[in-house]
């Protein structure tokens, strides 16, 4: 799972990223209001922990550009900006969650955890597709029962598909996912290519089928094979 701290206090960030990166995200870090801006309207993050008071601009505003733009990202405003008036307003902007400062590390972490269950997996920790049984806190796969050991990237790749059943997923969203800011100095998708393959290939030794089909030139899809 990908997340996007906005925060401007540098300690604070940096305790983020080791508390969360420790709970398996990947976290990407904007200390400005610019560099938020672009972060959030270029890329896709399954959470933006979103701070108010940043340098250059009002973090409300980047919450009125996600809503303008009907970006489907989830946010979580952390500020200390404690008024109703803000709460009230982040969440008629789009936000998902507010919680202010100071909080407890384990607290946003479970909230991060809720909220992409609630987006993506209709509130359900485990999800189920056909004989897969995916446990988004546990972090491990079961198919027909059996244990399946996926490395990190793998098991965030088969999260980011089963969270767009159907739908295709490109390339460059899959290397972004996975990499995050390192995805722009790749010469070429090969590093994709090598965790759709070996992830492909675990599932199918182990009686899941092939469910991840590929889309020439563009990516690829999660779909259960035919019964």
């Amino acid at each position: 799972m990908k997340v996007l701290i906005v925060e401007d206090e540098a300690e604070l960030a940096a305790s983020l990223v080791s508390y969360l990166q420790g709970e398996q995200y990947r976290c990407e870090v904007a200390a400005t209001f610019a560099a938020a801006e672009e972060k959030m309207l270029l890329g896709d993050y399954d959470c933006i922990l979103l701070d108010l008071t940043l340098p250059g601009g009002d973090g409300l505003e980047l919450l009125r550009q996600l809503q303008a733009r009907h970006k489907a990202d989830g946010v979580i405003i952390t500020s200390s900006r404690n008024a109703l008036d803000d709460r009230i307003t982040g969440l008629q902007l789009g936000a998902d969650d507010y919680l202010p400062k100071p909080f407890h590390l384990s607290e946003l972490s479970a909230r991060i955890a809720a909220l992409v269950r609630r987006r993506h997996f209709n509130g359900s920790n485990v999800v189920l597709a056909g004989p897969l049984a995916v446990d988004l806190l546990a972090r491990t796969v079961r198919v027909a029962g059996q244990p399946l050991p996926l490395t990190r990237s793998e098991f965030d790749l088969l999260v980011l598909l089963l969270a767009n059943q159907r739908r295709v997923v490109m390339k460059s969203t899959i290397a972004e996912h996975l990499s995050g800011d390192l995805a722009e100095h790749f010469d070429s998708f090969e590093p994709v290519y090598t965790h759709v393959k070996n992830l492909k290939r675990k599932l199918a030794e182990a009686g899941a089928g092939d469910c991840i089909r590929t889309v020439y030139g563009l990516g690829y899809r999660f779909e259960l094979p035919a019964a």
